[in-house]
């Protein structure tokens, strides 16, 4: 379902049966996805700055303000998939939500300490499996929608390495008279418009996430009362804008942390790379929105820098700095998980005591 095909039930969902518990959780996943957009703001910026098309405080401005008008471009599949396709949405109740979204967000700003540019998507998918499995068991979990993320923390690198590869490779020949200075000079422009598309993209994938979240624990919240809410219910259009707004608002403090490392540590751009480099991730992120496939931006853009960097020679591309990221991907579904499954058991003691 798209945004504006929810208009119409703005400030008229009815949340009588949301208690300050749910209330509270609501806050803790807008905070997950301040987080997310701040953690996140490298992955957006890092080229456009690096570069120094931007300088950073605009670059940030600049990313921000697509992140946010996102809503109005994309359907809202992926929120549907984190809502209702990652774990039984009945079995969820306030302990597995806060379980979640406390080991996400503790994974993000563990990896923000470390300057480690991993997915803030998989910290929160990692959280709801390990709350699920700790809860209730494998039963809970929904095998489609993990394998379907699973597989494309493969595949979305590869995809983004191709498609940065195969733009960086025909700009290669069609300026392969152009002088460097009219290089330069047209594609810092062109990374203005690279750099807003990425960012669109980015807002499109990763702030549907925490709606996914939100809109699961209202579903769980009116089952115990009036059951307003539902799988096949709307997301209300206030989620979606207060989404939207908590992810803009993190990408415009930005996570400086990462962004050396996502713009200079695997290879060193140009205009021309960084252009090539976010058109490859931005394609790859517009492809997953419409097929409601919850990928890793961070995963995206980090696979079509190295793509890009190959076309120079594969010496380009600082494969220690790529892998030490590369080990880091692999670990956040399982870290994340243990996290959370951690969470729900003091929770659990505390709910006892």
């Amino acid at each position: 379902m798209h945004f504006l095909d929810n208009i119409e039930h703005f400030g008229t969902a009815p949340y009588a049966d949301i208690t300050v518990t749910v209330w509270l959780l609501i806050l803790l996943a807008l905070f997950f996805d301040f987080l997310n957009g701040f953690h996140d703001a490298a992955n957006s910026v890092a080229t456009v700055v690096s570069t120094r098309v931007l300088s950073p405080q605009m670059a940030v401005i600049w990313a921000a303000f697509f992140n946010f008008i996102a809503f109005m471009v994309f359907h809202l599949k992926v929120a549907a998939t984190m809502g209702t396709g990652i774990i039984d949405p009945t079995i969820v109740d306030n302990k597995v939500i806060a379980a979640t979204l406390i080991a996400a967000c503790a994974w993000d700003l563990i990896t923000w300490y470390w300057a480690l540019p991993t997915s803030s998507s998989h910290a929160l998918i990692g959280g709801m499996v390990g709350a699920a499995l700790i809860s209730t068991g494998v039963t809970a979990l929904r095998w489609d929608g993990i394998g379907k993320t699973v597989v494309f923390i493969v595949l979305a690198p590869l995809i983004g390495m191709s498609i940065g590869l195969t733009i960086a490779v025909i700009v290669a020949w069609v300026f392969r008279r152009a002088s460097p200075r009219r290089i330069d000079t047209g594609f810092r422009r062109g990374q203005l418009v690279s750099a807003a598309l990425y960012s669109l993209g980015h807002g499109g994938n990763d702030a549907q996430k925490t709606m996914g979240i939100i809109f699961v624990l209202l579903i769980a919240a009116s089952a115990a009362g009036s059951g307003t809410f539902t799988t096949k219910s709307p997301i209300p259009t206030e989620i979606v804008l207060a989404c939207h707004v908590a992810m803009g608002l993190g990408t415009l403090f930005g996570g400086w942390r990462i962004v050396k490392t996502m713009g200079q540590r695997i290879i060193r751009l140009r205009p021309v790379d960084g252009f090539c480099a976010e058109a490859g991730a931005a394609g790859t992120l517009v492809m997953t929105i419409f097929g409601g496939i919850p990928v890793s931006t961070t995963h995206t853009i980090t696979g079509s820098i190295i793509g890009v960097g190959m076309v120079k020679r594969m010496s380009a591309v600082r494969w220690a700095v790529a892998g030490r990221v590369v080990w880091a991907w692999v670990m956040t579904i399982p870290a994340a998980a243990l996290i959370a499954a951690a969470s729900w058991a003091i929770l659990r003691a505390m709910e006892v005591s």
